[in-house]
């Protein structure tokens, strides 16, 4: 039965109404400042930062931009969260997320980290006092630790961290790299992270958890794992591995088990950073 003329003009009156509060709605969130933060925490992957994020207290999630932030409080202080994904590109477009939404005093590249040197052991504490590339770009964080009170903290290092574009497996290769560059562990975001802080202007702080020691070598498939752009896709490429090579599955569940490990560490360490940063 079609509508009545009078029904009709109610309906596109009241739907033109609806359309007209939502765009009010949108621009009124839009001209809005940004809900400001002092830490900004950024991690390359959930697993990384789920220690992390089970502190955390009166918290939002908030999704946008690719990314989902999550807003809270840890230790008093008010905080965001993002996991950005592998690789610098991905670190440098979260990190000015992160920027633009909640303006923070200070930011964090966390993580795990692969160690390059012996006296480095599984889940260590890299605090970055320098951050460089394998082309010889350097970028100098504003770190100062007494040495006797380093001393105190065993399984504590501060010194220079290698951000490179891709997992460095090898035992052989770590060491190369450790010898090349007199650093102490790499990742693949740090670099990223700090470079955009430097460009905002903005307080940068590097701490890693040691995952694989110097001497250890990653299994193939973590190369292909790091790769996938959601948890989804990683699920998936796992599994993959696993029909490819069904030995692969006891390799992947022993890197989870060490993932989960790491990241309560780094939780426990980042938490007690978060609480004595200056204001």
């Amino acid at each position: 039965m079609p509508l009545h003329p009078l029904l009709r003009r109610w309906l596109v009156h009241t739907a033109q109404q609806k359309l007209r509060r939502r765009m009010a709605e949108q621009a009124e969130r839009a001209d809005m400042p940004p809900e400001a933060c002092e830490v900004a925490v950024v991690f390359a992957l959930g697993i990384e930062a789920g220690g992390f994020l089970d502190r955390m207290e009166e918290y939002i999630d908030l999704r946008g931009r690719g990314f989902t932030i999550r807003l809270g409080t840890l230790a008093g202080r008010r905080v965001a969260v993002v996991a950005s994904g592998a690789g610098a590109e991905n670190a440098a477009r979260a990190t000015n997320a992160v920027f633009d939404g909640h303006q923070p005093q200070w930011v964090i590249s966390a993580g795990l980290a692969g160690g390059l040197q012996p006296a480095l052991c599984r889940n260590d504490m890299v605090m970055a006092n320098c951050v460089v590339n394998p082309e010889g770009r350097r970028l100098q964080i504003d770190l100062s630790v007494d040495p006797a009170e380093l001393e105190k903290h065993p399984g504590v290092h501060v010194g220079r961290v290698l951000s490179v574009d891709r997992p460095v497996r090898s035992a052989d290769e770590k060491a190369a790299l450790g010898e090349a560059h007199d650093a102490l562990a790499v990742d693949m975001e740090t670099f990223a992270v700090a470079e955009t802080c430097r460009r905002r202007q903005a307080r940068c702080l590097a701490v890693r958890v040691v995952y694989d020691p110097v001497g250890e070598r990653l299994p193939r498939d973590v190369e292909t794992l790091l790769a996938q752009p959601t948890a989804a896709t990683r699920l998936g490429a796992a599994a993959a591995a696993v029909f490819r090579r069904p030995s692969s599955l006891k390799d992947l569940y022993q890197l989870r088990e060490n993932a989960l490990v790491a990241s309560e560490r780094l939780a426990t360490f980042l938490a007690g950073v978060v609480e004595q940063l200056p204001k």
